[in-house]
């Protein structure tokens, strides 16, 4: 006689619970970055496994997954550089650019996973964006290699070690392509670093930018609500922002 209860799901593995519990999907979307990779890469692993000890399990938001200690360093660095803090708030350290960064490395972002990158590549117009076979993870690498090989030939100091208008003079350098590279396009490369660490600013601190939804409170910007038509009518209201964590009941 069959067991008509064998194929029942226990409630400990039911769809929702691990929906919740994984964070794979949020309204349906889902979620790439430090959500969509669990594990850090390469010959990372036991440094970036030592990072994540000195943190706290429950702030999975800043545990690294992509970059070396050294990397985060440079990158939270230069970011901060890019976006300094000031009277009006936070800066990119503050509100954990260089983790947002991380996390989308280590993601279909940093992976290319979504778009096209088989050869034949030919050279385009600046407006067609990056064609090349370089991933967005080993472009950073690159980059970043190169911006301490650049700083100690130029300062004969690293990166972190230089002051504000030091390391001001290494991004110039690499904004108007003043860096030899082979490689990677040094402007290409800043493009992205700043373009990372707005979008790291401003994004959900789901994921791992946008700490405390600062980035958001210096604008105004209301978050993740769920709705607006209690107030669609008379003036300009302020309002708490929420993030989409705030829906997800835990």
């Amino acid at each position: 006689m069959a067991d008509n209860n064998k194929h029942e799901i226990p409630e400990s593995l039911s769809r929702r619970k691990f929906i919740k519990n994984t964070g794979l999907a949020v309204g349906g979307v889902a979620l790439g970055g430090a959500l969509g990779s669990l594990l850090p890469f390469g010959n990372k692993t036991k440094e970036n496994n030592n990072q994540a000890a000195e943190v706290k399990a429950e702030n999975f938001n800043q545990a690294l997954m992509h970059f070396s200690q050294e990397q985060f360093n440079i990158v939270q660095a230069a970011t901060e550089r890019i976006f300094p803090e000031t009277d009006s708030g936070p800066g990119a350290k503050a509100l954990g650019v260089a983790f947002f960064i991380d996390h989308q490395l280590a993601g279909n972002w940093g992976f290319n996973s979504r778009e096209y990158m088989h050869a034949p590549f030919y050279k385009g117009e600046t407006v067609q964006g990056y064609q090349g076979r370089l991933k967005r993870r080993e472009i950073f690498d690159i980059g970043l290699q190169e911006m301490q090989n650049y700083s100690i030939n130029k300062f004969k100091k690293k990166f972190t070690e230089l002051s504000g208008e030091e390391q001001d003079a290494i991004l110039k350098d690499f904004e108007e392509d003043n860096v030899q590279i082979t490689a990677i396009l040094p402007s290409g490369f800043f493009k992205m670093l700043r373009s990372s660490t707005l979008e790291g600013i401003y994004s959900d601190p789901l994921y791992g930018g946008n700490m405390n939804m600062d980035g958001w409170r210096m604008k105004n910007y209301p978050g993740n609500q769920m709705a607006y038509t209690n107030i669609i009518e008379g003036d300009f209201k302020e309002m708490k922002p929420k993030s989409l964590r705030d829906h997800l009941g835990q």
